[in-house]
């Protein structure tokens, strides 16, 4: 039975892997750390974790490793079909190399990950941690003069069938810290990291708060500030996404943040608006360097049917929060496309946000014009470690198409995509079904029927799939569907009148 046989039928792939800290099956085994491995390949960084097993892997070293697994991971079964996998897979000759400085509006960043600003950037101790496992810098937790009392429990998570989060909601507002703490922390940061860069998250009430607290923190030492023009958690009104929602006051407060620093300023987005651009020009028009985007989206994650109150409940009671995570990637990365693609924002800076969790998800983001990139969901799940692999993983990419800065990768995809009325519908492509991966359980059969064009059919004897060419449109909505990858496209042809 081949590796990916046992992982559909047991459930026991790297994927099952719970990210133990301190792993045990690390510690139980002497020749290689397997916690290491499958954290690589949890997050989608296969060369990685191959470069990461010795070439005299014996499968006798994770015997005790998998005994000591708290999940029932199969490491050894894992780390067998990796070593064979070894040789095939696009080697990271070059990747160590690879250097990932890029900038903010001409702050060097010595690469493009971020903290962005949450509860995962919002003390010194924090920072500080994520500085040295490797983050190029923060974007530290929106200082303000509002008095802040937060509620508790204030977070709720969508999980996935095997438990990872897939959206995450939070009722948070911004730093409990006082403003004058806020500058000390930040001062202390830049004293002992002065490589790594600091953008102070601000919000104010009114034009002299803006202003003297961008002020503040550029005297602190800030290297770049964030009005936070976008938290939708906010108990004072008209400030957050009350702003962030009225052009005319985004350009105001802006410029009122100008006045007060000489440090490049971004404006940070809120994604609950119809045109995302709107304000964002506002924004440039009061004298942004750049723009960030995109903060949580309105929600409600849930409701408990037993005590009828939405999740998460406070006392008896919920609120409309914000959502992040995997789930809010599209809605991100839409939005951060459309910033990039609007003539008016040509040449700002973009530093992207919503979803990211692996390397893949932050090349997705570069290549639709991000410059810059931050992370809270999931490092909140996983911890700061996973910089490690968002780091290798970026690096291998690159090194395997010869890209030599990130700036080669940003809006790469942008000339792809196109108006409604210009696309090609005039052409389609075939499924075709490979016998050899597909494990006759029937998924596409299914869902052709009752979702597509009822153009597969299925034996129930042999258990095997054919195609009806005359009914086939061309959706791969079957392709989608399939456990196995067995479904593929074939070579686009003219489709039939």
């Amino acid at each position: 039975m081949s590796v990916e046989m046992n992982r559909l039928k047991s459930g026991s792939g790297p994927e099952s892997c719970i990210l133990c800290h301190d792993a045990p099956c690390s510690r139980a085994c002497t020749g290689c750390d397997p916690g290491r491995i499958l954290r690589a390949l949890k997050f989608d960084n296969a060369e990685t974790a191959a470069s990461l097993l010795p070439d005299d892997y014996d499968a006798s070293w994770t015997v005790e490793a998998e005994r000591c697994c708290p999940a029932g991971v199969a490491i050894g079964d894992i780390l067998c079909g990796l070593k064979e996998q070894k040789a095939r897979l696009e080697g990271t000759e070059g990747a160590d190399s690879i250097d990932l400085s890029c900038d903010i509006c001409g702050v060097k960043l010595e690469n493009p990950f971020l903290l962005s600003s949450s509860v995962v950037a919002s003390s010194y101790e924090m920072c500080a941690r994520a500085f040295e496992m490797g983050w190029a810098g923060v974007s530290y937790k929106t200082i303000s003069r509002i008095k802040i009392q937060e509620a508790s429990p204030r977070f709720s998570a969508v999980r996935s069938a095997r438990g990872d989060w897939y959206g995450f909601k939070n009722i948070e507002q911004l730093s409990d810290h006082t403003v004058e703490e806020n500058m000390e922390i930040i001062r202390k940061l830049k004293q002992n990291y002065p490589t790594k860069i600091i953008i102070a998250s601000i919000m104010g009430r009114n034009e002299e708060e803006w202003e003297s607290i961008a002020r503040l923190v550029t005297e602190a030492g800030a290297d770049v500030i964030e009005c936070n023009f976008s938290c939708p958690n906010m108990e004072e009104r008209e400030t957050g996404s009350d702003i962030g929602q009225k052009p005319e006051l985004v350009r105001r407060f802006t410029e009122a943040a100008k006045r007060g620093t000489s440090v490049p300023v971004l404006a940070k987005m809120t994604p609950n608006i119809t045109h995302i651009t709107e304000p964002a020009i506002a924004s440039v028009e009061g004298g942004a360097d750049g723009i960030s985007a995109i903060n949580t989206i309105k929600s409600i994650t849930g409701v408990n049917i037993d005590t009828l109150v939405s999740l998460p409940s406070v006392h008896g009671h919920s609120m409309i929060g914000g959502y992040s995570g995997r789930a809010v990637k599209p809605i991100a990365l839409r939005q951060v496309a459309e910033l990039a693609l609007c003539d008016k924002l040509k040449g700002y800076h973009i530093s992207a946000m919503g979803g990211i969790v692996t390397w893949r998800d932050a090349v997705e983001f570069l290549l639709l014009g991000a410059g810059s990139l931050q992370v809270t969901t999931s490092v909140m799940e996983y911890g700061y470690r996973i910089i490690d692999d968002l780091l290798s993983g970026l690096k291998v990419y690159m090194a395997q198409r010869n890209y030599r800065s990130v700036s080669e990768i940003t809006g790469g995809a942008l000339d792809t995509l196109v108006e409604n009325d210009m696309i090609d519908r005039y052409t389609m492509v075939f499924p075709s079904f490979d016998r050899d991966k597909c494990i006759g359980c029937g998924r596409c059969y299914i869902s052709c029927r009752d979702g597509g064009h009822q153009a597969i059919g299925f034996d129930e004897q042999t258990r095997k799939v054919t195609l009806h060419g005359k009914r086939c449109v061309g959706c791969q909505l079957c392709s989608l569907v399939c456990p196995a990858g067995a479904i593929r496209q074939t070579k686009r042809v003219m489709a039939r009148k």
